[in-house]
């Protein structure tokens, strides 16, 4: 098989260009282990720096550094799957919006609980395991 026309042309990351249905199916992307590995630099900068060791600086400012690429690397790709590759199409951008929309209300429901749980503990004493304190009587 004569493969010598692949020496001076390039092959799509994507042979189909058609799309056959409403979803986007993400390519594989380097970003998310670039970025876990960026802020595990940056919790282990941030530990060696408040413990004063002599690299602690150092690996907290290489972290910083990498995290901040990895998200402009990152948005970059969304931005360019978005717009000219068109690969956003209306039921994705409504799965995007709706998912944003349940984190949030999902965040709310969260942050409500945790002061509800909270002013209810500081506000009223109950009997049992609780409370230790003499003005819980």
């Amino acid at each position: 098989m004569d493969t010598s026309f692949l020496k001076n042309h390039s092959i799509p990351r994507n042979p189909c260009p058609i799309q056959i249905h409403d979803f986007h199916l993400v390519d594989s992307s380097p970003w998310p282990i670039v970025g876990a590995f960026s802020a595990l630099m940056l919790t282990s900068g941030g530990v060696l720096t408040m413990h004063a060791y002599y690299p602690g600086t150092f690996i907290l400012a290489l972290g910083l550094i990498l995290l901040l690429l990895t998200k402009i690397c990152w948005w970059r790709d969304i931005i360019r799957e978005a717009t000219f590759e068109g690969q956003h199409t209306h039921t994705v951008q409504t799965g995007l919006k709706t998912g944003m929309f349940l984190f949030i209300v999902s965040e709310i429901m969260f942050f409500f609980a945790f002061f509800w749980a909270f002013f209810l503990l500081k506000f009223k004493c109950y009997s049992g395991n609780w409370c230790s304190l003499a003005s819980c009587g």
